[in-house]
This record gives C-alpha cells, structure tokens and sequence, in this order.
C-alpha cells in the first residue's frame, strides 16, 4: 500500500541538500510498517498517525515535497533497502554494530530502559537501586530483561537482594500488573514508557534517567551519502525550529529526544 501526505511547495527549503532523486520525483518515498502505536500506525479515519508519521511529514514539509509511504514491514525493510526495492526504513532502529555491517543509520531519537511504577511509589524507586528486592515486570523478548538482569548483579554486588523479575507475555500486561499491584514496577523502552505515562494519565509514572541508552535512527541504504545528508540536514532544521519538541512532547516521547542528527556509518561509532 502507498499512501501520499502532504503538499508540494514551490521552492527547494534553504540549506538543505535535497537529494537528485527527491527533487525529480517531488516526493519523499519511506518504508512503514504502520503497526506500532504509538509511533506508527493507521487511525480511526484510515489515515497513517503516530510519532514517526509526524516527524516524517515535518521533514518532508522542510524538503518541500510530498510524503509518500509505503507499507513494508519492520523485519522486511533492511532487505528492501539492500535489493533497492525502499531507499529509507522509517522505523526506530536501534543502531547497533552488527547492523552497520548491512546499512548506515541518521540519528532521529534514543531509547533506553526506564523504570515505570505508581506515584506512590516514586519516593522509592528514585532512591539508588530502590528497584533492589522488588517484584518488576518485564515484557518477554524485551531488551528490558537483560537490563533487569544487570540491575540484579549491580544489588548483589552492594550486598542488597536481586529484583524478583517477572516475564509478561507484552507490554500492556506489565502495565497491567502494576496497576493492579500484582508487581512493584516495569520495566520497559523509553520511547513508549513516556506515551504510557500520559496515557495512563499519571497512573504508571516514568522514574529517572533512561538505562543503557541507544541512539535510534532511520535506516538507509550502505553508502547512500546523499540521502544521509538530506534526512540529516532536515531533521536538524526540525530540530531547531521546535517542531521536533512539539512531536515528541505530544506523544510522551521528550525523554527520546537527541540535540542533533548525524549520520552513522560505521561501528566506530557505536559504543560496544
């Protein structure tokens, strides 16, 4: 399914090295799997929505063309930009080294794990390992377990006892639990904790900084300079006028946000 958003301008947005390809086509093509609320998904009016579909827009409203997406998949995307069937995954990727080995990365946001617990118990767990001894729900299959895992031996080595970590099925179980009282906290990625946050409306509250942070980043093809250049400069334009904050703060999402958008390409520059 293709989908096209937005209008085309009248000039080229100043500053901004748009790509041979964007300036004939008048449109800014990008891979969605339009499956992951908050950050991108298909609304009640059938109209694509979500964090990544709104910043997408403001890049393309930078560039001065049309958003044209195009649904493929999260795990089919990596291969659609190596066959050159898609020339940008608009999706968080973590940027990881092994993944640089396929295709470069342009920063747009960073995840990490947060602890998500009840406002009651803020008190506590903003406390240095507060979470020790406590009972904390973990999504099956989430980057939050390994994290959960490391929170346990850092409480042994201080002579305090390991979490009781608890797997859930999915995320919404673990928020679940909480509400229910059935564990003390969550754990979960800190792009989504946030939304929950709101739309919880303050029942399941985000305490402190992100754990094990990672930049997220949109994925292009290996050696594609010139679309690396033009999401870039865009999003840093996005960044300065506001719209980023706007974006990020209307999902909950301002825990995520990174100062400035560069171009990974090689796993030099991803901390091991």
């Amino acid at each position: 399914m293709s989908l096209a958003l937005g209008g085309l301008r009248s000039s080229w947005a100043d500053g901004i090295p748009v790509s041979e390809k964007v300036k004939k086509s008048g449109s800014l093509v990008i891979a969605s799997g339009l499956d992951y609320p908050p950050m991108q998904f298909i609304d009640a009016e059938g109209r694509p929505a979500g964090m990544n579909i709104e910043m997408a827009q403001a890049v393309a409203k930078k560039l001065g063309v049309k958003l044209n997406i195009v649904t493929i998949p999260f795990k089919a995307q990596i291969p659609a930009l190596i066959s050159e069937r898609a020339d940008i995954g608009w999706a968080g990727y973590t940027i990881l080294p092994e993944r640089l080995k396929q295709v470069d990365f342009v920063s747009f946001s960073k995840t990490g794990v947060v602890i998500a617990v009840l406002p009651e118990n803020k008190a506590v767990f903003a406390k240095k390992l507060g979470i020790c001894g406590k009972k904390v729900a973990v999504p099956n299959g989430n980057a939050a377990d390994g994290v959960a895992d490391q929170l346990s031996k850092d409480c042994v080595a201080a002579g305090l006892s390991p979490l009781d970590k608890q797997i859930f099925p999915d995320q919404k179980d673990t928020i679940q639990a909480v509400l229910t009282g059935r564990v003390d906290a969550r754990l979960d990625d800190a792009t989504a904790a946030g939304y929950y946050q709101t739309t919880t409306k303050g029942k399941n509250v985000v305490v402190g900084d992100p754990l094990s942070p990672s930049p997220l980043g949109l994925a292009i093809r290996k050696g594609d300079k010139a679309t690396g250049q033009m999401l870039s400069a865009a999003l840093n334009a996005v960044i300065a006028d506001g719209t980023y904050k706007s974006i990020l703060d209307k999902y909950g999402m301002s825990l995520a946000s990174i100062p400035k958008s560069v171009v990974y390409t090689d796993e030099s520059q991803v901390k091991n």
